[in-house]
């Protein structure tokens, strides 16, 4: 049987895979398994409040209350977890950068963390049982609280520099996907002196403006407003708003890992500290953060491996390639508040973003998704393996390492589907290796299937 639970939370299309009877089971095994209070909040979908209907009737039913922030952003919830000591987890309804007819469940630990796989795993055991009802008097109750939102900006405005960033005078174009961070980033732009000029920051549910994840190709009306304005950057969130990703002020889309690349050189190699990252992360960030003194290490993919590694190690600074930075001086999860507040103060103290990309080592990378219902997951990385007589990182899939890039293959744990990723310094040889190996996985599926 498949696990219930992804690589962030629960989640399906709605009243297809995720119906309000699996939404209230959900509630009522994460009231039994994090007893006592537990805050909730959505982001902005249209299924958002009877999804946390559900949910939250779920966990009244079995004796643990609910405390009810409304429309938050991921990172906001999880310090109000992790800043009260009488609430014993949270609960994020969301989808984070799926399309709007999809929504989902997704566990905080007490500490503010994403749950651990353990937790996930009792909730999910507790899920498939039947869980018994509290007692009549044992009933949870159901509370509303105010000012998570402004709590969370503030928290953030505290870790940078804001008397250098309002002195700058910038002027940043932000695009919020109509989804969780119209609560906040506009707010954070404001106390930071910094002239917004926005683009859909209006919490609409189906998110009409554009697709909520945060690529390039859904943000051409983001880039020209770049470009129309004269704005220094812009900024663009996913649907939860726990990650951000950066346009320059000439109206180029700077890649996820150049971002985190041109953070974690700051932050990490004065220090000469450690950047967690995952194994599907551009070399750029290692050379980058070499070059300054500091070091990377890996992780698998998922954002809760990265940030319990650097729970673990001490490390400095961490995140993914999507836009999902990690400051263990605020917390330890993806933070979109926190990555726009720091990339403000970077360019407030040295200069346009554009030269802080520039400066970076160039490389290329390719992407292949190639779908295998029916297909052995494990076969398949064996196949690849046996393909290759280099060294090999299975950290998570199969990574093969070459002297002039990467090659790095793994299963989805939500889909029948692999995904390839090729990097070098050369185009051409990152693409014709993406090619060569997606038609290695595609033919041990063929190979395998149904056996």
């Amino acid at each position: 049987m498949a696990r219930l639970f992804g690589t962030n939370g629960v989640r399906g299309v709605v009243n297809e895979d995720l119906t309000v009877e699996k939404a209230l089971r959900l509630g009522k095994a994460i009231g039994s398994v994090f007893r006592g209070s537990i805050a909730v909040a959505t982001d902005t979908r249209t299924s958002a409040d009877m999804i946390r209907a559900a949910v939250v009737a779920g966990l009244a039913s079995v004796g643990s209350s609910a405390i009810d922030l409304g429309v938050l952003p991921t990172p906001a919830l999880q310090l109000y977890v992790r800043s009260r000591e009488g609430v014993s987890g949270g609960v994020m309804i969301t989808a984070s950068h799926n399309p709007p007819e999809f929504n989902g469940v997704k566990c905080i630990s007490a500490d503010g963390t994403e749950a651990s796989r353990a937790e996930e795993d009792r909730v999910e055991a507790l899920f498939e049982s039947d869980v018994p009802y509290a007692e009549r008097e044992q009933v949870g109750t159901v509370s509303e609280a105010a000012g998570a939102a402004e709590e969370y900006v503030d928290a953030a405005v505290a870790l940078v520099d804001a008397g250098s960033i309002r002195a700058a005078g910038l002027t940043v174009c932000l695009d919020c996907a109509n989804g969780a961070a119209c609560a906040t980033s506009p707010l954070l732009l404001k106390k930071l002196g910094v002239r917004a000029v926005t683009l859909n920051c209006d919490p609409q549910g189906e998110f009409p403006g554009r697709l909520s994840e945060p690529s390039e190709e859904n943000l051409g009306d983001l880039i020209a407003l770049v470009k129309a304005t004269g704005a220094d950057l812009g900024v663009a969130h996913d649907g939860d708003a726990d990650r951000c990703v950066f346009i320059d002020g000439g109206g180029r889309y700077v890649s996820g890992d150049k971002g985190l690349a041109i953070m974690a050189s700051r932050i990490a190699g004065p220090s000469k500290g450690t950047v967690v990252t995952t194994v599907s992360t551009s070399s750029v960030v290692e050379d980058a953060v070499a070059s300054a003194g500091g070091r990377v290490e890996y992780t698998a993919v998922g954002a809760p491996m990265v940030a319990r590694r650097m729970i673990e190690i001490g490390a400095a600074f961490g995140g993914e390639e999507n836009g999902g930075l990690i400051f263990p001086e605020m917390q330890h999860c993806r933070d979109g508040a926190m990555g726009v507040a720091k990339m403000l103060e970077l360019v407030a103290s040295e200069g346009p973003l554009a030269s802080l990309v520039d400066a970076l080592p160039a490389y290329h990378t390719e992407k292949r998704k190639i779908e295998c219902p029916g297909a052995d997951k494990e076969k398949i990385l064996e196949a690849l393996k046996g393909s290759f007589d280099g060294r090999i990182d299975e950290t998570d899939g199969v990574k093969l390492i070459f002297e002039d890039g990467w090659v790095l293959a793994r299963p989805s744990g939500t889909e029948p589907i692999f995904r390839v990723f090729s990097e070098s310094r050369d185009a051409s040889v990152a693409k014709s290796r993406a090619d060569e190996y997606a038609a290695i996985v595609r033919g041990a599926a063929a190979g395998n299937r149904g056996q």
